[in-house]
């Protein structure tokens, strides 16, 4: 009963609560704008990173030379060991084959 009382006086927002003309918005708080500032703060940073890079054009040219990143991949995946991963290529007169009863036509 008190429950009941409880739920009957109890003012909210008709349909769904956060959505349409009567709806409830959440008022912002400190601790949310300190939050937000901080996560520009944060961005605007990386962004200046991104701007001006550790090393220029010229140095980053050649850096993975030395550390043969390309040829150990190109080891990895050779042809040979690729194809032995697939299966064979089946063509449509294979897959018809077993209709083939005799070659003469009634």
């Amino acid at each position: 009963m008190h429950l009941t009382i409880v739920n009957f006086f109890k003012k909210t927002v008709p349909g769904h609560i956060f959505r349409g003309k009567r709806r409830l918005v959440k008022p912002v708080s400190k601790r949310a704008m300190e939050t937000l500032t901080r996560e520009y703060e944060r961005q605007e940073q990386i962004m200046f990173l991104l701007r001006h890079p550790y090393l220029t054009q010229e140095q980053s040219a050649g850096h993975a030379k030395e550390l043969q990143k390309h040829e150990k991949l190109v080891t990895k995946w050779t042809e040979a060991q690729t194809l032995s991963k697939m299966k064979p290529h089946v063509t449509i007169e294979e897959r018809l084959n077993q209709l083939k009863v005799k070659e003469a036509w009634d």
